[in-house]
């Protein structure tokens, strides 16, 4: 049992990474790539990815204190 959250968490972790180094500084996917976007709302691809982040990293939390406990 702990073999599989260790390596869950694992992926989890490399997945929450690439997830963090994909969101852009500035004020979205738009403005890195040329576009000039007078909003600052979340659209698209970048509300996903936004969103994604969130919900792993409440799942490597949740395995990370299961990890512990078991």
């Amino acid at each position: 049992m702990t073999t599989i959250l260790l390596v869950v968490q694992i992926f989890l972790s490399t997945s929450l990474c690439v997830l963090i180094l994909l969101q852009p500084r500035g004020t979205g996917f738009a403005r890195g790539m040329g576009g000039s976007s007078p909003s600052f709302t979340r659209r698209g691809l970048e509300k996903v990815v936004f969103k994604t982040t969130f919900v792993l990293s409440g799942l490597f939390l949740v395995i990370s204190i299961l990890s512990i406990t078991l």
